[in-house]
């Protein structure tokens, strides 16, 4: 998993309220394989029409934000199933933060594991931000996970709140397999003593 400390890039907004699983990553879609790159999925029928052609109203179409590696959304995104896939879907895509009000729970303990950070502001502040890039699409954004603050389009910056522990895993990309590895001394310790003091579990017959 890629390690995230500053980002600065292209921000969109997201104004629709209530964005659940479905919408991010389609049922229709969960059974494919990860290598076949979960950004063709993401936000599919909100993006695609039934020919496969751009919905041009949509704001990943426009240019201006095609490129988008921010998001700033409306209140509770991310509802819906527990599909991991949704997840997916987003960091394939090539989006590494959201910004918003209120996050589906399952979504927000699955978004640590990939790498995504999630940061809650208020809805006014957030309405405030998705304002500022409407008004200059294609606009930066950056975010500072270390000091964590970000600064917004018009040079303002703003702090944030994370866990210790889901700061720490971003800063150094650790997925729940590079967590667990962390203690790979510990574990091997147990398990030499474990074993020294049961002999006879693990005599072979």
């Amino acid at each position: 998993m890629k390690p995230f400390t500053t980002l600065v890039g292209i921000a969109a907004p997201i104004d629709v309220p209530n964005v659940d699983t479905d919408q991010l990553a389609p049922a229709r879609f969960l059974r494919k394989p990860r290598e076949d790159g979960y950004q063709k999925f993401l936000f599919h029928d909100l993006r695609f029409n039934q020919d496969s052609s751009q919905k041009l109203d949509f704001i990943l179409n426009q240019p201006s934000y095609a490129q988008a590696e921010i998001m700033v959304v409306n209140r509770n995104f991310g509802g819906g199933s527990s599909r991991e896939q949704a997840v997916w879907c987003l960091v394939d895509y090539g989006v590494r933060c959201i910004i918003g009000s209120s996050f589906g729970d399952i979504f927000y303990n699955n978004a640590v594991n990939h790498g995504l950070l999630l940061i809650k502001e208020s809805e006014q502040t957030c309405q405030a931000l998705r304002e500022q890039l409407h008004a200059q699409p294609g606009a930066q954004m950056k975010i500072d996970l270390e000091s964590q603050h970000f600064t917004d389009v018009s040079g303002t910056t703003h702090d944030f709140e994370i866990e210790e522990s889901r700061k720490k895993r971003l800063l150094l990309g650790l997925d729940e397999i590079g967590l667990t590895l962390q203690y790979t001394d510990q574990m091997s310790a147990f398990e030499s003593t474990y074993r020294a003091e049961r002999p006879w579990l693990f005599v072979s017959r």
